[in-house]
């Protein structure tokens, strides 16, 4: 019998095949005869032969619009070129023209972050007819709107200083012309690319002057009379290869993360074994640190206060040779010392919250990367807990979560659920990257608890004087029931963006590593995309 593991990740397997196809064969066929390749074939061709691609936000609004909005029409992501890590964005004509919707607006501006945090370089290949006309209300207007996009590129240009390279590859119409008017380079293609704030048919409207695409903003206008481009593009292949020649020629990385790289060594456990580590029931115990032992360099695991607070595992370790720290939720009934109750697993105390804070402190004054490997069901609640002073220990742990200045990686592996969910790096506190395991679960709580909470007076109240619940009362559990499992679905998360990737186990240890070499860019300190100012120093 299959694992939950296998069978989620064949389903959620089955929905990227579709998403990927983009606006199918016929589509893609129409843009290969009009000599343009397409833009999955765009990023294939521009990163590294043979190195991963982290894509961000695959799934995003694949459950919406009736489907038709694969991606939302964009393609994001991590890669290599030339051995340097790279932001990538490219539309996808196949779908509506690559025109923007709403969420093509926020997978943009999550690249952008990325790059920004990181302080590395990005790519944009522009394919786009511009807004999505019926959906304009969630694309042009609002602090998160359109306009966001070209406050980074300004941003980045600016004080950053983050190379922005654009390859115009097709239309690029109306506002949409400021995102490569923003960047430092930009590459046109001969005889497909087009850039202009009106096209030939808007230009008639508004003056009643006659004019063709190639002659109003095509690669020759744009490159020998306005000025506004740098470079021609015999075609796709020509522009790609050109974009990859720039990447190469920019001076290297000023800082690498202070703790020094070895040679990797492979996990003891192989990536195949972590479809078999899950339990078939997602409340069942297991040993994290089988886990741990097919994902980071073997004998490199070493566990901070190991025999303290069991229930989280706090522990220095690399991945590929990179250093980084691991915070971790250790399953299953956790034996007490002596003469103390047992403790459950998945659940934060108050012990456990001090631990895990001043292991984040010491992290941060070293400049080691946090990883935190999700499988939370909440905080300890009761006298006992309260009484120990959860509430502070807590806040302690989220404070020094949220203020740590070195790069935070989420990896969600089975529940993120409660209070414990922010206090694991949750998305609302910024990590750089937030991955998921199609076995990801994401809510306040599980469904059985929401059930509980909401319908449990009643059910009691029935049971003492032997009542069965009516009719309707069993339609709102199972309808209830129904919507959490829907909702704690990673493929629901990675939709709306609450997970920027699902990722397989097999796949888990490099895109890590690809994303450890990425954020540890940042020179820092850094809260989000910016960098601190220095702290002032004391008087004498």
């Amino acid at each position: 019998m299959s694992s939950r593991l296998r069978q989620l990740s064949e389903a959620v397997r089955a929905v990227e095949a579709r998403i990927r196809e983009g606006g199918g064969a016929e589509r893609s066929a129409k843009e290969h005869a009009r000599g343009k390749l397409t833009a999955r074939e765009r990023v294939t061709r521009l990163i590294d032969p043979g190195t991963p691609f982290l894509e961000l936000g695959l799934l995003v609004a694949y459950d919406q619009y009736d489907g038709q909005a694969p991606a939302a029409g964009v393609i994001t992501g991590l890669g290599m070129i030339h051995g340097r890590e790279v932001v990538i964005v490219a539309n996808d004509a196949t779908v509506k023209a690559g025109s923007w919707w709403p969420e093509t607006i926020r997978k943009i501006l999550r690249a952008q972050e990325l790059a920004m945090r990181c302080r590395i370089p990005i790519v944009y290949l522009v394919d786009s007819a511009g807004v999505n006309l019926p959906y304009q209300g969630g694309v042009f207007p609002g602090q998160y709107g359109a306009a966001r996009i070209f406050y980074y590129n300004s941003v980045m240009r600016r004080y950053l200083r983050i190379p922005q390279l654009s390859a115009v590859m097709g239309p690029c119409i109306a506002g949409g012309a400021y995102l490569p008017a923003l960047s430092d380079v930009i590459v046109m293609v001969k005889g497909t690319s087009f850039m202009g704030l009106g096209g030939p048919n808007l230009v008639k409207g508004a003056t009643g002057q006659t004019i063709d695409g190639e002659t109003l903003g095509g690669a020759s206008t744009h490159t020998a009379v306005s000025g506004v481009a740098h470079y021609t593009a015999d075609d796709d292949t020509h522009c790609l290869s050109m974009l990859r020649e720039m990447i190469a020629r920019l001076p290297g990385a000023h800082h690498i993360a202070n703790t020094a790289d070895v040679a990797s060594i492979a996990p003891s456990r192989p990536p195949d074994s972590l479809y078999d580590v899950l339990p078939a029931d997602h409340r069942m115990s297991y040993d994290m640190h089988h886990v741990l032992d097919a994902v980071v360099d073997a004998g490199s695991l070493v566990e901070f206060q190991k025999d303290l607070a069991r229930e989280v595992i706090c522990a220095d370790a690399r991945v590929d040779g990179i250093a980084v720290g691991v915070i971790t939720n250790q399953r299953g009934l956790i034996k007490g010392r002596p003469g103390e109750k047992p403790r459950f697993g998945g659940i934060i105390y108050a012990e456990s919250a001090e631990k895990v804070a001043f292991f984040i402190d010491r992290c941060d004054r070293q400049g080691i990367p946090l990883l935190f490997v999700q499988d939370v069901s909440g905080f300890m609640v009761g006298p006992e807990a309260e009484h120990e002073g959860i509430i502070r220990a807590g806040a302690r742990w989220v404070e020094a979560m949220a203020t740590a200045r070195v790069p935070k990686l989420v990896l969600t592996v089975n529940h993120a659920s409660g209070a414990g969910y922010y206090a694991m790096a949750a998305q609302g506190f910024d990590p750089d990257l937030i991955l998921s395991w199609p076995t990801g679960r994401m809510a306040v709580m599980e469904g059985e608890s929401a059930i509980a909470a909401v319908h449990g007076p009643t059910l009691d109240a029935l049971k003492k004087v032997g009542a069965t619940p009516s009719d309707a009362l069993q339609l709102s559990i199972a309808t209830m029931r129904d919507d959490y499992e829907q909702q704690l679905d990673a493929r629901y998360a990675a939709a709306r963006g609450f997970a920027d990737a699902i990722v397989y186990p097999e796949d888990t240890r490099p895109l890590l590593a690809l994303a450890l070499r990425a954020v540890r860019r940042n020179p820092g300190p850094h809260l989000g995309a910016f960098v601190l100012p220095p702290q002032p120093t004391e008087m004498a």
